[in-house]
């Protein structure tokens, strides 16, 4: 499907998943998180070097919902780490094409994170690519790709991004 045959509400319902997600982790409802996938999905945090050149080594990779609400319920119960909360900024979501059900989406983010002392600083920042699915007649990431340009993660990657 060419660009130019997509519609708004398509557009529209898109923007609703992004932001819907970012605000999912930065209203700390990590135990909705899981929601955004299908059953079959993969989420990966990977550096931009790394995806580029084709390596598949990633900071996070969870190939099932299954894997996602694990790494949840460690977060919650097994991991030790400083309080910090994230707020996302999403910019430039653009459906790239639509072919076979798979709605093809990549755009840019910043997270801040701010931590119990109260300093808010850059915490990661790169692109999504995401492929989108209908299920059950809602949009659901198949595959979300976290691609940092971040050279240097500060502390702890526990919460998604």
């Amino acid at each position: 499907m060419s660009t130019k045959n997509i519609t708004l509400e398509l557009k529209s319902e898109v923007d609703d998943l992004l932001n819907a997600y970012a605000q999912c982790i930065d209203d700390d409802e990590l135990e909705s998180w899981p929601d955004f996938f299908t059953d079959k999905c993969l989420y990966r945090i990977i550096p931009r070097e790394n995806h580029e050149v084709g390596h598949p080594v990633s900071v996070i990779w969870c190939d099932s919902r299954g894997m996602l609400e694990d790494r949840i319920i460690a977060l919650r119960h097994a991991n030790v780490y400083q309080v910090q909360w994230y707020r996302h900024l999403l910019s430039n979501p653009r459906i790239l094409k639509v072919e076979d059900g798979n709605i093809h989406v990549q755009s840019n983010y910043a997270v801040f994170k701010t931590c119990n002392d109260g300093e808010s600083t850059v915490y990661n920042v790169g692109r999504y690519v995401d492929i989108i699915v209908r299920d059950k007649g809602v949009l659901k990431f198949k595959e979300r790709s976290a691609i940092f340009d971040t050279h240097k993660i500060t502390t702890l990657m526990v919460i998604p991004i």
